[in-house]
């Protein structure tokens, strides 16, 4: 679980997600979550530290997730689809539920965010997977 790749890709991820997450969410999307938004639920200022550290853990989840799961085949590609299927469980899954529980954004919104979110965990996935690539031994 702390080998170095798992380390290492933890740590790329982390800020591959982090910013990733800034450019997408607070930059190139927001006049389009404004939009879409019905209960405006965002704090002002934003708890970065805290965003960071989650992302951090999402990471290391991810990461070791990943080690496992690959069985040693380390590619970009297999990687991108590891983090789709995260981006599909949470960006479909978790919020249609939450579109179906709470009034916080449309159904456009939310539908939006989980194609958006299978982009963002695949290009996660893809980092973790290329520094595993990277960091792994390779047999002779």
């Amino acid at each position: 679980m702390f080998t170095k790749s798992n380390l290492l890709a933890t740590l790329a991820a982390t800020v591959v997600m982090f910013l990733l997450g800034y450019l997408i969410w607070g930059i190139a999307t927001v006049d389009f979550y404004t939009a879409h938004t019905i209960t405006d639920t965002a704090k002002d200022p934003m708890n970065i530290p805290l965003i960071a550290l989650a992302n951090l853990i999402a990471c290391f989840g991810m990461s070791t997730l990943y080690g496992k799961w690959a069985r040693g085949v380390h590619s970009a590609k297999e990687g991108f689809e590891f983090g789709a299927f995260i981006g599909l469980i949470i960006g479909f899954g978790v919020f249609l539920v939450m579109y179906a529980t709470a009034n916080v954004m449309d159904l456009t919104g939310h539908i939006v965010e989980g194609i958006i979110d299978i982009v963002y965990y695949g290009v996660v996935g893809a980092v973790i997977a290329v520094v595993y690539n990277a960091t792994s031994k390779k047999s002779a």
